[in-house]
């Protein structure tokens, strides 16, 4: 996100969408840590874990801490431990000065608004991965979901996934129907089609 561009309070919606991720990581079953998600890079169990990672960035953020050099993938996947750290996150952000103040991410230097959208924009992506993956119901926060694809689609947009560097698939078309977190997912790359059987068992 552009250093000079500070995006609307991103604090609302993040923790919805924490919220939304809670309820799924709680609901995981030991059986399921195998099984693939639509991102090729994790199993559930992985999964899970990267999302621990995500939360314990998104607390580190507003202490100055450069996020880069934590751990991309938590050592282990703990829904309980994933609440409390959310917790301690919007505590941390609950100061406004937070928004506006220059934070590095692994996207650049950006304003702290920037920065937390980032991490709502990989927590609903990849709560809609664990929900899919799990059979769980994909579209639990979709104001959350629309909002954040608002910002995607400003901040994130269709042309720069050519560059190597970018971390997000090229956009897929969604199917008619979708819904707003099957969209976000899909502006992230996801192919979700073959998904939403599981999504809605």
């Amino acid at each position: 996100m552009n250093a000079q561009t500070t995006p609307p309070d991103p604090r609302p919606v993040f923790a919805a969408a924490t919220t939304w991720v809670t309820e799924l990581l709680s609901a995981v079953t030991a059986d399921q840590f195998a099984a693939p998600t639509p991102c090729d890079d994790f199993d559930v169990r992985t999964l899970g874990a990267h999302l621990l990672a995500t939360a314990q960035r998104a607390a580190a953020l507003p202490a100055g801490v450069d996020v880069r050099s934590m751990p991309f993938i938590a050592d282990r996947f703990d829904a309980q431990e994933y609440a409390a750290v959310v917790a301690r996150a919007l505590e941390l952000w609950s100061d406004d000065a937070t928004l506006t103040a220059p934070l590095q991410v692994p996207w650049g230097e950006v304003p702290g608004a920037g920065a937390l959208w980032g991490y709502v924009n990989e927590s609903l992506v990849h709560g809609w991965d664990l929900a899919v993956a799990t059979g769980q119901p994909s579209e639990a926060v979709p104001k959350a979901a629309a909002a954040t694809l608002a910002i995607a689609r400003q901040f994130i947009p269709a042309e720069i996934r050519e560059d190597p560097n970018v971390p997000f698939g090229v956009v897929v078309e969604p199917r008619d129907g979708a819904v707003p977190t099957e969209t976000l997912a899909n502006w992230s790359g996801r192919r979700s089609a073959a998904w939403i059987p599981a999504a809605t068992r």
